[in-house]
């Protein structure tokens, strides 16, 4: 089940960009964990590899998901994420940039709830 198998060819190659295509692609079998310890375990291999790569980008990469690695467990448990209001944020400061300033409070609500509310704005076709 583990991906070095396939990449094991890869990962004993002296190009770059082969072996940080491999050290990639390994990391995405941690998203099919459904424990954490096992997940865990599996990403302080990763990470192992990862730093021991000689390869700067693999290495700060690998530095900030260990630093986020409390998180990455998180989501690993729960299987939820904050990417549903992250994009309403980033659509509400469209919404914002859009306009470039509103004339009070209630006309940028107004524009949120109008870009955001999800209505269903088509006619409906007449019935007889």
């Amino acid at each position: 089940m583990h991906a070095t198998k396939p990449f094991a060819g890869i990962k004993n190659a002296e190009l770059k960009t082969s072996r940080s295509w491999a050290i990639k692609e390994a990391l995405r079998h941690f998203w099919a964990y459904s424990y954490t310890k096992c997940a865990e375990k599996y990403f302080n291999a990763w990470y192992f590899w990862a730093t021991h790569s000689r390869l700067k980008p693999i290495i700060e990469a690998a530095k900030t998901l260990k630093r986020h690695l409390a998180n990455l467990l998180t989501y690993i448990k729960h299987r939820i994420t904050n990417a549903t209001s992250e994009g309403i944020n980033s659509k509400i400061q469209t919404i914002k940039l859009m306009a470039c300033g509103y004339r009070n409070r209630k006309h940028y609500k107004v524009a949120i709830y109008f870009h955001c509310g999800g209505l269903d704005l088509y006619p409906r076709a007449a019935t007889a």
